[in-house]
Parts: structure tokens; sequence; C-alpha cells
């Protein structure tokens, strides 16, 4: 039986999936009290939701003043990606020899549901990426390489989502790199699992780039 998500994760779902898609974008400073409004939970899962973002890099929080939504630049992507590139490789390799039949079994739904889903849903499709993140390192069965990623990946996704110019194209891009590796997990290939990571960020490093050409 799945166990709900407490108030505190709750209020950090919600808050996260408003910064990744700039529905509070950078820059902006808040108040706890807009915060609770906005998602309408109490202020003990909204503070509690706020130190972890803050742990994460996502928000900044300045006593008597508010919280503010992080800035995200391009150099501190760049340098967040050097090192998503080996701890992601690393949960990829331990996720191959350690899912269960059960993990496998959703890896390959969620694989046909990237790559089935209409490529113009940003906020669908973000649900799907944060499951397979959250799959993937969950399967990899290493509490410290939970605590590593977290931030990692969910910086990245907000870098992503804010950058996106021809939705579908990128959309499509990432279903097919993201269902690779589930798919390469599933079938016990670390080598090729290992690979499909590297190329999804080498993909992540190209768009940081393209980012500085765009207009």
């Amino acid at each position: 039986m799945l166990q709900r998500p407490n108030k505190s994760d709750q209020a950090y779902d919600v808050l996260e999936d408003m910064i990744a898609f700039q529905e509070l974008p950078p820059g902006t400073m808040l108040s706890e009290a807009i915060l609770m409004e906005m998602t309408g939970l109490g202020r003990t899962p909204v503070r509690e939701a706020l130190q972890r973002l803050a742990r994460e890099r996502m928000v900044e929080i300045h006593p008597n003043r508010g919280v503010f939504v992080a800035q995200a630049s391009v150099e501190a992507h760049l340098k967040l990606l050097e090192l998503r590139r080996t701890v992601e490789e690393l949960a990829v390799r331990l996720a191959t020899h350690r899912a269960g039949t059960p993990q496998k079994e959703g890896m390959l739904q969620l694989a046909d549901d990237l790559k089935e889903l209409d490529h113009s849903e940003v906020k669908a499709f973000g649900k799907l990426l944060k499951k397979a993140h959250e799959l993937i390192v969950t399967a990899a069965d290493n509490d410290y390489l939970l605590v590593a990623m977290a931030p990692l990946q969910g910086l990245s996704r907000r870098f992503w989502f804010a950058n996106l110019k021809d939705v579908k194209r990128e959309l499509r891009t990432a279903a097919e790199l993201h269902a690779a590796i589930l798919r390469a997990i599933c079938y016990g290939d670390e080598s090729k699992a290992a690979a499909a990571s590297l190329r999804l960020n080498d993909y992540l490093i190209d768009f940081t780039y393209q980012t500085l050409r765009m207009p």
C-alpha cells in the first residue's frame, strides 16, 4: 500500500513545481504567509519545505525579510552538470544490479509513458521526469546517493524547463534519453545504462550552452 506524502512533502512538491515552472520566478521575494496561501498548507509544513529548498539552493531564506527565489545562471548550471555527470552515472550503474522486479516493471512502464506522452504537455512531462529520477536513485539503494542527487536533479530540471524554446522537440529528445536509461537498467546492462546516462548529460551541457545564443 502506497504511503501518502506528509504535509511537509506536499508543500515541498508544490513549491518545487512552482519554482521549476517559473510560477515563482527567480528574483521573487515572498513571505511565508503568501506561500501558505498559495499551497493551502500551514506554517510548519511550509517552513519545513522551505528549509529543504534552501538546502537544495532553490531559495534563500532571509529572516525578517522573506524568502528569495534563487537565480539560475548558466555558469552555475554547468558546474552542477559536472557533478551530476559522475554521481548520476554511479546511480545508474548501481541500479542495474540492485533494482528489484517491481522497480524494473515500473521503469519499463515509465519508459513507455515518457515516449507516448503528448510532448506539448510540459507539466505532465515534468511529473514523469521527476518520477524517473526518483525511481533510478531509489533502485540504487544508497541513502547518501539519494541525498546527493535530489538537489542536482531538481536544479537541473528547473534550468531546463525555464529555458525551453522548441518544447515538443526538447521534450521528445529528453523522453528518448531517459527511456534509454530506464530500459538499460531493466535489462541489467550496466555499460549501456552508463553510456545512456552520459549521453543525457552531454545533451544537457549542449542545451545549457545553447541558452547563451537564445535571443
